[in-house]
């Protein structure tokens, strides 16, 4: 559950909004289990949600981690090569001087035919690929010989102001040509993408025209060893945006679920029915619930105990599961701060075998007084697979 930890919120009678929440499932599941705080990445860091990802997943983002593009690179479908430069990117709206009015185009819906007019291009070399993802965004590769992800992107992510020239951020001769292809880029994007038909359409609807491409987060891919690779586990994600790409980035397997849009109306049920669907067909499934950490970020406490709730529903769903199940978040995001945090996050493993501990709710606080007590993200993959009998002794 995605920014699940929070502080103590006043109106609430100083609880967090998942110690407010009303959550039977959950605490049923904490009842059954054991119990403790988990540090995402390490004490005092406030981790991003792909850093914090890496690290629950086993991997040390101070070794694994070259940067968010080429993880959501990965989730948009991209086979990624080893050496590939990868940028998140949005279509976004701006006037004849380069000044942004709109970082995501009037969150167009889709960004298909935009990116069939610069996907393939090759710029000094570079091939450009751009390919799209959820709505305004896609994902966008350079691939070729002698360049760098030593480069910013042009996204300075506001409006009001001009696109962001793209610049090196080393002496590099690669740095430097990456950054020529990027501006170039830049300005063809706007050539390519302003006089498209569907933008002429667009304006004439009192639509904005998509007729930019921004980027950002450029990362060189390196790959990873895989949970296969490390345990033997056979793997399923379901989760939208970087989250599935974080699967693919871990190789694995791709579910889509009708219904799971990773916004505010997402059918958390639905993934929960799906995972307990395919269950026999796979050792480890991941499931990502995103707004109650969107809902932080809004600064919007009753939104994010409402959230809770819904995925608490949909948590009963896995109450007669026969094999472990762990509910945890990747960071906490107070409220009040609309933003990532440092707070360790509660942690749930019930299922067979487990050594209960006497903590009956599932909540920041009462987490925090139970068997598992306080671990960092590295620590939990090899508690996982070692329970579940994917470990191997450690010595004679």
């Amino acid at each position: 559950m995605d920014g699940l930890g929070d502080r103590p919120i006043k109106e609430f009678g100083g609880k967090t909004p998942l110690e407010y929440a009303k959550t039977p499932n959950l605490d049923k599941l904490a009842a059954r289990g054991i119990n403790g705080i988990m540090d995402t990445v390490a004490p005092g860091i406030t981790p991003g949600s792909d850093t914090a990802h890496l690290s629950i997943f086993g991997l040390d983002p101070h070794k694994h981690y070259h940067g968010r593009g080429p993880i959501e690179a990965c989730g948009a479908g991209v086979e990624l090569r080893h050496g590939d430069i990868a940028f998140r990117a949005n279509m976004g709206t701006v006037d004849e001087s380069m000044t942004v009015i709109d970082r995501r185009a009037g969150r167009i819906g889709s960004t298909v035919e935009l990116c069939k007019q610069l996907d393939g291009t090759k710029i000094d070399g570079v091939e450009i690929i751009l390919k799209p993802s959820a709505w305004y965004r896609a994902a966008l590769i350079l691939r070729g010989k002698g360049i760098s992800d030593k480069v910013t992107g042009n996204d300075s992510k506001k409006t009001g102001a001009r696109i962001q020239e793209v610049t090196p951020l080393d002496g590099s001769k690669e740095a430097k040509k990456t950054a020529t292809v990027l501006n170039k880029l830049t300005k063809l994007s706007y050539e390519r993408l302003h006089d498209l038909e569907m933008n002429k359409e667009r304006m004439e609807n009192g639509e904005l025209p998509a007729n930019v491409l921004l980027f950002r987060s450029g990362g060189q891919y390196v790959p990873v060893p895989s949970l296969k690779e490390r345990y033997g586990m056979k793997c399923a994600c379901i989760g939208t945006g970087l989250y599935r790409g974080m699967g693919a980035f871990l190789k694995m397997d791709l579910i889509d679920v009708p219904g799971a849009t990773g916004r505010y109306d997402s059918d958390f049920s639905a993934k929960t029915k799906k995972a307990l669907e395919i269950s026999d067909d796979y050792d480890f499934i991941f499931i990502h619930m995103k707004p109650t950490d969107s809902a932080a970020e809004d600064g919007n406490p009753e939104l994010k105990v409402q959230m809770v709730e819904r995925m608490d529903k949909a948590m009963g769903e896995l109450l007669d599961f026969h094999g472990l199940v762990i509910s945890t978040a990747d960071h906490t995001t107070p409220c009040e701060l609309k933003k990532h945090s440092y707070e360790p996050v509660p942690i749930i493993m019930a299922g067979p075998g487990i050594l209960k501990d006497d903590v009956k709710k599932f909540g920041e606080r009462s987490c925090s007084k139970g068997g598992i007590h306080r671990i960092r993200g590295l620590d939990l993959m090899p508690i996982i697979a070692n329970h579940m009998g994917f470990s191997k002794l450690y010595g004679a």
